[in-house]
């Protein structure tokens, strides 16, 4: 055989076998395996008929063999096959139980490694690996890097745990011998937050590899600290290591959570040059980034040119078109994955729920309920979460209480989806009510929790429980959340209290559009600037002007409904015209409907008539625009204008809301609608009110009884504005709150001039400021004159 064919020597022990008699002898070549098990043939055969058994899942045949073994026969090697065996096919009460009564001599580092492994991967059994580790430690069984990487590895493991586990691998000299201890000791310090401890230990490493850099990448993008992350991945190529893919979606994290179009565009490119171009982990990444930026076009050409897709691309999809509202594409996707057979129990369920509740349809939301149901998934934590918003999305309080009360574990989220079902469908002291019960249940809430139950407070104008928690906010620490600080500048300015609203608003460390359009809105709202033009002008469009020139954020559909509204409010509606033909949306019901008020306060006929026309196209079941259009015929006298468009409204099947005011007293809501004769307090309520009038008659007070609408005498007239709802609420806070205290009162509609007039001359009469929100904004009356200047 020439040189270059030679086998390599391979030296072969063999030994004889004398023990059957009576023959020529055996021989049988040892390898490893049974050097491994002592240089005893039988047991060696054993353990090869052992691991033939476990390999082929037969392992009630392995073990009835592996006890025949006992107690001559086994040793530490069967037994860790065995207990390997049973982890790897899921019998970990098996695999437990071998373990705790094994003879503690057999059990080496590899037997009390594997045990640990099996307990880390089965669910909320990791503080168990934990527990098995400090008693591996208390027995003195001598550790190596595998049984330190495996505990380092474990989900529970507490970032005290981490830094114990630090001495032993320096007194094992495994920092400085072992990359893979080392990259494990990184990773789980970042895991847990420990960034200093992490760094700590990166910058000691003597040798660094891919990984290395990957775990210290991904530690400073959790923390937010992007530029390091970035800096990192320049001295890794610097390096000259090769990127992973774990690599590229460290840098797809950082790019996508900086928004930075331009990082992610280059990360793509590198990804198309490396081996990973056509690596689904990698491909994914990179639609998750594409998604997050709301680049649909650049999502749906990667997709269409991947040659591997799994689950995780679909459901990447799924979310990025639900996230833009393209409800037909997320269910066309959603019947492809059920039609490529993908796990059913891995199909995005959670997102078609919340795509049911966005449209609001709840048709889909009962087919993927049933589907739910079917599959047994109905009650697990994020669907059933799920199914409680799309039922509360649908307006079916009922169904969402029942998804709700039928799950076993009610977490935090669980809460806070039932409390923000009841804000959404106008139902806030029952919300405020689960919110209790929910503390009572000794549930933290979160961030969510309190912007739900701040829109509550704020919906209610009970600034006293808003202040409450605004208090709990500063406490836990959470006041610098964008979304705490943003729902609480809402509150304060929806209960009246201006200069907390803005307050509020200064003192946030990040702004947001959320922010911009709730302090745009209070402004707008609010019309605190005695001269209303000065106000936009200074105020108001400075705050719109500064979004887009100085922060770059485009002005929503929000942000141009405030401005105009105040455009409307001063009459400006030449530019009120300019401002719709620039607007970049089209019809909003809620812009119109402000353009439709303002005509009302100016008495502009034509422009109310075209308001009107497009309020009774978008919203044909809404009665407010036929009411507003016919007060503004019969206020111009045009009574026959008047009654045509009340026969229209009823024609078309339509009522008028009925009005009614609020006002909270010591955490309690009293309503009032109007002539209200239900209150206990009522004969107590008009003698104040009499009382008032008198008062107010001697300051030249004269009622505006064109407010009533109806063509009957002025006395009559009158009598239906004295006792309008607003006025009994007002005169119940005077009687039951101590002199000089403000009154904040509610009202669904808007208030009438004559009501706007008694209500200022009644606040220089008590002395009292008196806050009013009505439908259109917020009135401070004080000393006889309104923040809103008389224009609303």
């Amino acid at each position: 055989m020439p040189p270059a064919m030679r086998l390599p020597f391979r030296p072969t022990l063999v030994v004889t076998n004398v023990a059957g008699g009576g023959g020529a002898a055996a021989a049988t070549p040892v390898d490893a395996r049974m050097v491994k098990t002592g240089f005893d043939p039988a047991t060696y055969r054993l353990n090869l008929h052992l691991h033939s058994l476990i390999s082929s899942g037969r392992l009630a045949q392995a073990r009835a063999l592996f006890d025949q073994m006992a107690p001559h026969r086994s040793n530490a090697f069967s037994l860790n096959r065995m207990l390997s065996g049973y982890s790897r096919y899921g019998q970990l009460a098996e695999a437990h139980h071998l373990f705790l009564s094994s003879p503690p001599h057999l059990r080496d580092a590899v037997t009390w490694t594997v045990m640990m492994g099996a307990l880390a991967a089965a669910p909320g059994r990791a503080a168990d690996a934990v527990s098995l580790f400090r008693d591996m430690i208390r027995e003195g069984v001598a550790l190596d890097r595998v049984t330190m990487s495996t505990v380092l590895n474990v989900p529970a493991a507490s970032s005290g745990t981490t830094a114990s586990l630090h001495p032993f691998a320096v007194k094992l000299g495994l920092l400085h011998s072992s990359v893979v201890v080392c990259n494990t000791l990184l990773d789980a310090y970042c895991k847990h937050g420990l960034l200093v401890a992490g760094r700590r230990v990166f910058q000691e490493m003597p040798h660094r590899d891919s990984v290395t850099y990957n775990a210290m990448m991904m530690g400073c993008s959790k923390e937010g600290l992007h530029g390091e992350a970035l800096d990192l991945f320049a001295d890794m190529r610097r390096a000259g290591l090769s990127a992973t893919q774990f690599t590229f979606s460290s840098m797809l994290t950082v790019a996508t959570a900086v928004g930075d179009l331009h990082l992610g565009h280059q990360v793509h490119g590198l990804v198309t040059r490396a081996s990973s171009a056509h690596n689904v982990f990698v491909n994914n990444s990179l639609l998750d980034f594409y998604s997050k930026c709301d680049c649909i076009g650049e999502m749906e050409k990667l997709f269409d040119g991947m040659l591997e897709r799994d689950n995780v691309s679909y459901n990447v999809m799924i979310t990025g078109y639900a996230w833009s509202q393209c409800a037909g594409t997320v269910l066309r996707m959603f019947r492809e994955m059920q039609a490529l057979g993908f796990d059913r129990q891995a199909l995005p369920y959670a997102t078609l729920l919340s795509v049911a509740g966005s449209l609001p349809h709840i048709g889909i939301g009962r087919q993927i309920h049933a589907q739910l149901v079917l599959l047994g998934l109905s009650s697990e934590d994020l669907v059933g979460n799920a199914l409680i918003d799309m039922y509360s999305k649908c307006g079916m309080l009922d169904a969402a209480k029942t998804s709700f009360l039928s799950k076993n574990d009610k977490t935090a989220v669980s809460w806070t989806a039932m409390i923000t079902g009841h804000v959404q469908n106008g139902q806030q002291e029952e919300a405020l009510q689960l919110f209790c019960d929910m503390r009572r249940a000794g549930l933290s809430p979160d961030r969510a929790t309190f912007s739900s139950i701040i829109k509550a407070s704020s919906s209610l104008a009970m600034v006293g429980l808003g202040r409450q928690l605004h208090s709990y906010l500063i406490r836990s620490g959470t006041m610098s959340s964008v979304f705490s600080g943003s729902a609480l500048l809402d509150m304060y300015a929806k209960c009246g209290c201006l200069d907390e609203a803005l307050r509020t608003f200064d003192e946030m460390p990040k702004r947001n559009s959320i922010s911009w359009n709730a302090v745009i809105s209070a402004y707008s709202h609010y019309g605190q600037a005695k001269n209303a033009i000065k106000m936009f002008e200074k105020e108001c469009m400075k705050y719109f002007e500064l979004m887009e020139n100085e922060y770059g954020i485009s002005p929503w559909k929000e942000h141009y409904s405030c401005v105009i509204d105040t455009l409307g409010r001063v009459g400006r509606f030449d530019k009120v015209q300019k401002m719709l033909s620039e607007m970049p949306f089209g019809d909003d019901p809620i812009i119109w409907s402000s353009i439709l008020h303002s005509c009302r306060i100016h008495g502009n006929q034509d422009l109310a008539r075209v308001a009107a026309e497009k309020l009774f196209s978008m919203g044909p079941t809404d009665a407010t625009p036929y009411v507003i259009l016919s007060n503004i015929y019969a206020k111009a006298g045009k009574w026959e204008d008047a009654a045509h468009v009340k026969k229209t409204m009823r024609d078309r099947g339509l009522r008028k809301e009925s009005g009614y005011s609020w006002v909270e007293f010591r955490h309690k809501i009293y309503s009032f609608s109007s002539n209200d004769q239900t209150n206990p307090m009522i004969a107590e309520i008009k003698d104040e009110l009499e009382r008032l009038y008198k008062e107010m008659d001697k300051q030249g007070y004269k009622p505006d009884t064109s407010c009533a609408l109806h063509q009957v005498d002025d006395d009559l007239k009158f009598e239906s504005l004295k006792y309008h709802s607003e006025r009994l609420a007002i005169a119940f806070a005077l009687i039951n709150t101590p002199p000089g205290t403000p009154i904040r009162v509610m009202k669904n509609l808007s208030a009438c001039l004559d009501c706007h007039a008694a209500i200022k001359i009644m606040s220089k009469i008590v002395n009292r400021d008196i806050i009013v929100r009505d439908s259109s904004r917020f009135h401070h009356f004080k000393d006889g004159i309104c923040s809103c200047g008389d224009y609303w």
